[in-house]
């Protein structure tokens, strides 16, 4: 299954390096009596245990097992980015590809600077054949992280289903400046003329 969640990814990863090291204590209603759907220091702790037990699940390929960390991070903290995105992985290598979107949607809003839930999202839409979507998604990506070599790759698929070659072209141009020898990039611009 690791195998399988690699190729229609486009490159995206488990490991989200940083994210969540910076994620702040969500405060409580009230120091003598919290409120029932108060998020803990404790909570939040706890979902990062779990995600990052996730993380380490699907690198391994142990994926049930990695979406019920994910679950269970997410139940301690909705908030947590690396669930939300390692959820989603996990839904697109399944071919669950609206429930993905939503998982990339929401870690995209809790960390929009981020170039990663806009290229799992954009590769979902391709998934559905909802280009242009997926080409808006992955102009923002390219804005965010200038030297995504999957996110100027997508690009470029999605400019290709546009008909829009100069911009297929383009990204598959950026794609070789990054990566000389990437035979997709090649490929796509072969076809796109480039």
């Amino acid at each position: 299954m690791a195998v399988v969640l690699g190729l229609p990814l486009g490159g995206c990863s488990f490991d989200l390096g940083s994210w969540g090291s910076d994620d702040k204590p969500k405060q409580a209603a009230a120091a003598d009596k919290p409120a029932a759907d108060t998020i803990t220091p404790q909570d939040i702790n706890s979902a990062k245990d779990h995600a990052t037990r996730g993380q380490v699940l699907a690198h391994s390929g142990k994926v049930d097992e990695a979406q019920a960390e994910f679950e269970q991070a997410l139940t301690a903290d909705p908030y947590n980015i690396q669930a939300l995105y390692g959820r989603g992985l996990i839904y697109q290598g399944r071919g669950q590809h609206q429930q993905a979107i939503d998982d990339f949607t929401a870690a995209s809003g809790l960390s929009p600077q981020k170039a990663e839930p806009l290229v799992g999202r954009a590769t979902s839409y391709l998934a559905l054949d909802k280009a242009k979507q997926a080409a808006s998604d992955l102009d923002e990506a390219v804005q965010a992280d200038p030297n995504n070599v999957a996110a100027w790759s997508a690009r470029g698929q999605a400019y290709e289903r546009l008909g829009d070659k100069a911009k297929a072209a383009a990204s598959y141009n950026r794609v070789l400046a990054l990566r000389p020898n990437d035979g997709s990039a090649r490929s796509g611009l072969a076809r796109t003329g480039g």
